[in-house]
């Protein structure tokens, strides 16, 4: 990608958009788009959590949302014809740190068997912990894990 990437805070004016990577994406469908409106959006952006986009040429190319109320990562999502160019790996690191300078010990996320997403985590360094009710698999990270991770590279 020649374009310079930036990546900033997510702004309400996001939100829309925000909304058409969600529903762009190949894995990880969302079975059910009324889980996901923009009213919800707005709530773990400013309110439970915080988010970040990235924009090149002001376009959003992907997007992910930290939620402080539930210890979770609520969203990690690239629009499908940007995907393989760092843009998730940028903007997991950023909320990952944005997530335990905020004096939280851990976090967890959940994601689809057999994704890619489930490969990108564990690269990342999260660790599996097991298959949640709703059948995706559990990951979690530390805050102590985080900065072992961060000191070796």
């Amino acid at each position: 990608m020649d374009e310079k990437m930036e990546f900033r805070e997510a702004r309400p004016q996001d939100i829309s958009k925000l909304m058409e990577i969600r529903f762009a994406v190949t894995e990880n469908v969302l079975n059910n788009p009324s889980l996901v409106t923009e009213k919800i959006c707005e709530e773990f952006l400013f309110n439970r959590g915080k988010g970040w986009v990235c924009v090149v040429n002001d376009e959003l190319l992907g997007f992910a949302i930290a939620d402080l109320k539930e210890q979770n990562i609520w969203a990690l999502f690239v629009h499908p014809e940007h995907e393989g160019k760092g843009i998730g790996k940028s903007l997991h690191q950023i909320m990952l740190d944005w997530y335990f300078d905020q004096g939280k010990q851990w976090v967890w996320l959940g994601t689809t068997p057999k994704t890619r997403a489930e490969v990108f985590y564990q690269k990342q360094g999260w660790i599996q912990k097991g298959v949640q009710v709703n059948g995706e698999i559990r990951f979690e990270m530390t805050a102590e894990a985080w900065q072992k991770l961060l000191d070796q590279s």
